[in-house]
């Protein structure tokens, strides 16, 4: 089950909208333009991101932090842990 989990979260990742990241944007209290929007789903989309390795993470994060700001990418990174723990996923990360 684990497998399909980290399989089905890389493509979700890889498929992400600039739409649906402005949408969950909204959802969680960020704020990001369009433009940052299309910046980081351009990243996910050409660069290979795997969540459940902590160092492709820090990678990812820093590079939300330079495509939006510091404290936006600490927010992000927050979010994440609140949501790995919410459903029970840490063994995974």
């Amino acid at each position: 089950m684990s497998s399909f989990i980290k399989q089905f979260v890389k493509t979700k990742m890889k498929q992400l909208s600039a739409d649906e990241l402005l949408h969950y944007a909204h959802e969680y209290n960020f704020s990001i333009s369009r433009k940052q929007a299309n910046a980081i789903t351009s990243y996910l989309q050409t660069h290979t991101v795997d969540p459940f390795s902590s160092r492709s993470r820090k990678k990812m994060f820093r590079e939300l932090a330079r495509i939006t700001d510091e404290n936006t990418a600490k927010k992000a990174e927050k979010l994440f842990q609140e949501t790995i723990k919410a459903y029970g996923l840490e063994h995974l990360f």
